[in-house]
C-alpha cells in the first residue's frame, strides 16, 4: 500500500502508519491519536489467522476486530475525517452463497462456521459504513477483498493462511528430506487468490474513486480447488514426495470464488497478477528471507 501511494506522488510525511507497538487500536485513546489531522484513513488493521487460528481463537478475533473497527471508525468522524475506507473480507459471506458471490448475497445466511466470528465482525463495519453514512452524511466506503497472499506474508505455521503454511511445508519437507507432507482436509474446497499488489491497488482505486455505500468486492476473478492449489505448490518448490490429505481437519467454506464486476465497473479495478507467477514470487521471497 505505501509503495502504490509513494508512486502515485503521496509525499512520505503525509503517510502515517501506526503499528500495534505504537498504538492499540483496541483503545480509545489510541484511535484518537491515530486519526489526528488525517484526510483518509485506511483501515487495514486486523487479527486474522488459517482455520487452526480461527478455531482456537474465536473470541478474541471477534472482540479485536469489532472493537477496532467501531472505535477507529467513530473517532474518524469525531475528527472530521474527510474519507473512511473500511477494509472487510470474503469470510463476511453465507457458508453456501452461489458462485461467484455476488455482494447483493452477502446477507442472504449465516458464514462458514470456522471463521464466523472474524467474518461478523469484519461485516459489522458495512453495517456502521452505511449507518454513518445515512446518519452523519460521513464518507465512508467498505470493500471486500477474497484471500490475499504474495511476498511479506505472515508464515508463522501457528496462524499463517493456506498459501505460506503450504508453502512452508513444502519448503521444510524438501529441505529435511522427507518423503511425505500432510495437508489438512480433502482438497476439494476452492479457493480465489488475489495478489498482493493487486490488492493495494485495488484498495487505492477505491479510495480514490469510489463514493457509495453498497460494499465491493475485490478478487482475481478465477477459483481452485485446495487439491490443486497444493500440487502446484509442491511442482514450484521441486517437491516430488507423496501429498497426504488429513480429513478429519476441515476444509473450511466449500467454494469461494468472488463476482469482480462491480469493482471494475465502479472504479476500474481489475486484477493483473497471473496466478502461477505470483506463487512463484511468493516462494521466491520466503526462500530468500530464509537464505535458502
Amino acid at each position: 500500500m505505501i509503495e502504490k501511494l509513494r508512486e502515485r506522488g503521496v509525499h512520505e510525511e503525509d503517510i502515517r502508519v501506526p503499528r500495534s507497538r505504537d498504538l492499540d487500536l483496541r483503545r480509545w485513546e489510541d484511535c484518537t491519536k491515530a486519526v489526528k489531522n488525517i484526510n483518509i484513513v485506511i483501515h487495514l488493521a486486523a487479527k486474522v489467522g488459517g482455520i487452526g487460528f480461527n478455531q482456537s481463537n474465536p473470541a478474541t478475533l471477534f472482540y479485536d476486530n469489532a472493537i477496532m473497527g467501531i472505535q477507529l471508525m467513530e473517532a474518524a468522524r469525531r475528527e472530521g475525517v474527510e474519507k473512511f475506507v473500511a477494509i472487510g473480507t470474503v469470510c463476511a459471506y453465507p457458508k453456501f452463497t452461489p458462485v461467484p458471490f455476488k455482494e447483493e448475497h452477502l446477507w442472504d445466511g449465516y458464514p462458514e462456521e470456522t471463521n464466523a466470528p472474524y467474518g461478523l465482525a469484519k461485516k459489522m463495519l458495512l453495517v456502521q459504513s452505511q449507518a454513518y453514512r445515512q446518519q452523519y452524511g460521513f464518507n465512508s466506503i467498505y470493500l471486500l477483498p477474497v484471500n490475499l497472499y504474495g511476498p511479506r506474508d505472515n508464515f508463522d505455521p501457528s496462524s499463517s493462511h493456506v498459501i505460506p503454511a503450504l508453502i512452508k511445508k513444502f519448503i521444510d519437507a524438501e529441505e529435511s528430506g522427507k518423503d511425505h507432507v500432510t495437508v489438512w482436509g480433502t482438497g476439494r474446497a476452492t479457493r480465489e487468490f488475489l495478489y498482493v499488489e493487486d490488492a493495494a491497488e485495488g484498495i487505492i482505486l477505491g479510495a480514490e474513486r469510489y463514493n457509495k455505500p453498497e460494499p465491493v468486492n475485490l478478487g482475481a476473478g478465477f477459483e481452485i480447488s485446495i487439491k490443486d492449489l497444493v500440487e502446484m505448490i509442491a511442482e514450484i518448490v521441486g517437491f516430488d514426495g507423496k501429498i497426504l490429505w488429513d480429513s478429519s481437519k476441515p476444509d473450511g467454506q466449500p467454494r469461494r470464488s468472488l463476482d469482480t464486476t462491480r469493482a471494475e465497473r465502479c472504479f476500474g479495478f481489475k486484477a493483473r497478477m497471473d496466478f502461477r507467477e505470483g506463487l512463484s514470487r511468493t516462494i521466491k521471497w520466503y526462500k530468500n528471507e530464509r537464505g535458502l
